[in-house]
């Protein structure tokens, strides 16, 4: 998923930027200088990775870039391309956008990391999507999940508690409204924002009743427009149509979403677990916690989003091919492993004792752990336009320039893309 796709992430108004590595002078190998590329949401928990890396390795030099999600998927693309991309980059897991394995693998881009020993330690259930025929491309450093992650005092001052029903969230709406806030931030001018709320519900009107319905869409025996995809749209624009989302969510970046959330001015906001550590560098001692955004009345037929997030790749055609191996195994360790997760504000993406669970992921785990989740929908999808028409759509219709049907007939088409 493009966050921060996430999540993506994962953001859409940050510059692409070049940082100079922790260490100068040339690497221990002779070589040039080890060139990592990420996205922005995920810069902390990878300098934290780097640093630690250049502690046991002082004379290797590393150069990094980071960039909002979707400059970093068109940047990479060229990159690749042209045979300028960096030796080690963050790709997403599946399919569904520019940067997804499924996209890049089969034209060669990516390294078969088979021989890694800690590719067996990758969850059985992330295979399909850190796989492309069978050969692992990607290291998966987090698991992420959707859902909304909540201003604990604001709950608090509007005497609410997390709804666990569709009913009880619109009494949050009320309850927000009441007090001068709103129940939920919406940044929905960022465009990876816009497909959140739509993830959470359809994770239970359409997966709770249809968990195949990937591969009905695959055989042509299911469409979004004739599917509960119309549900949660109609159920998303009812959120705006009941005071659950600030003004004009359309003019609200990712950013000052968060910042609403921060402020205490919005109780909550629908998105990827990655996203709390940046909540949190708003905040100051702000407590925030989690809870799955419910579909129906029905509080044990909710699902949460969750899969594997945040996950790098080895160039194939990488100058320092030893040196991208040996730091992608020192990413895999345990501790490193544990180490991205606590920074990127998200459950390891291999599990290991290290990691010490956040408080305020408890939610997400707990649903991983009892196997109420789906994976992200763009994962599974056949290219990345399903995505794009996602995006344009949900703006579109939050904008008044188009209809539901417009905007699931769009996604219709870009399924059908080859």
């Amino acid at each position: 998923m493009t966050t921060p796709r996430r999540l993506l992430p994962a953001a859409a108004l940050v510059p692409l930027v070049l940082a100079t590595a922790c260490a100068g002078g040339p690497d221990a190998q002779g070589g040039d200088a080890l060139k990592i590329a990420s996205v922005a949401t995920d810069r902390a928990p990878i300098e934290a990775v780097i640093e630690k890396f250049q502690e046991d390795n002082p004379d290797v030099e590393i150069e990094t870039t980071f960039a909002d999600t979707d400059q970093y998927q068109a940047t990479l693309r060229t990159q690749l391309s042209s045979g300028t991309a960096p030796d080690v980059f963050f790709a997403w897991p599946g399919n569904g956008n520019p940067g997804a394995i499924e996209a890049i693998a089969p034209a060669d881009y990516l390294a078969d990391l088979s021989e890694h020993e800690w590719a067996t330690d990758i969850p059985e259930s992330f295979r399909p999507v850190t796989q492309v025929d069978g050969t692992p491309y990607i290291l998966p450093m987090t698991a992420s999940a959707i859902g909304a992650m909540y201003n604990v005092e604001a709950m608090e001052a509007i005497g609410a508690e997390p709804p666990a029903t569709w009913s009880e969230l619109l009494d949050l709406c009320s309850a927000a409204q009441e007090d001068g806030r709103v129940a939920f931030a919406a940044g929905l001018q960022t465009d990876w924002v816009t497909q959140l709320v739509n993830y959470a519900l359809v994770a239970t009107l359409v997966y709770g009743e249809t968990p195949d319905f990937h591969e009905q869409m695959a055989e042509g025996d299911a469409t979004f427009a004739d599917s509960e995809w119309r549900t949660a749209m109609e159920m998303y624009t009812e959120m705006d149509e009941e005071g659950c989302f600030n003004d004009d969510p359309v003019g609200t970046s990712y950013e000052n979403s968060l910042q609403q959330v921060a402020d205490g001015d919005a109780v909550a906001v629908v998105q990827v677990t990655t996203s709390l550590n940046q909540l949190r560098s708003e905040a100051g001692d702000t407590e925030f916690d989690m809870f799955a955004l419910p579909a129906t009345d029905s509080p044990e037929e909710t699902l949460m989003p969750g899969a594997a997030g945040g996950a790098y790749g080895i160039n194939a055609d990488t100058g320092n091919p030893d040196l991208a191996a040996e730091f992608l195994d020192f990413m895999a360790e345990p501790e490193n492993v544990a180490l991205y997760a606590e920074e990127a504000g998200a459950l390891p993406g291999i599990p290991t004792d290290i990691y010490e669970l956040d408080p305020a992921l408890e939610t997400a785990d707990e649903f991983q752990q009892s196997g109420r989740t789906v994976p992200f929908m763009d994962q599974r999808w056949p290219n990345a336009e399903v995505q794009s028409a996602h995006f344009t759509g949900v703006q579109e219709v939050f904008s008044d320039q188009a209809g539901i049907d417009d905007a699931l007939a769009a996604m219709d088409e870009a399924y059908q893309e080859e």
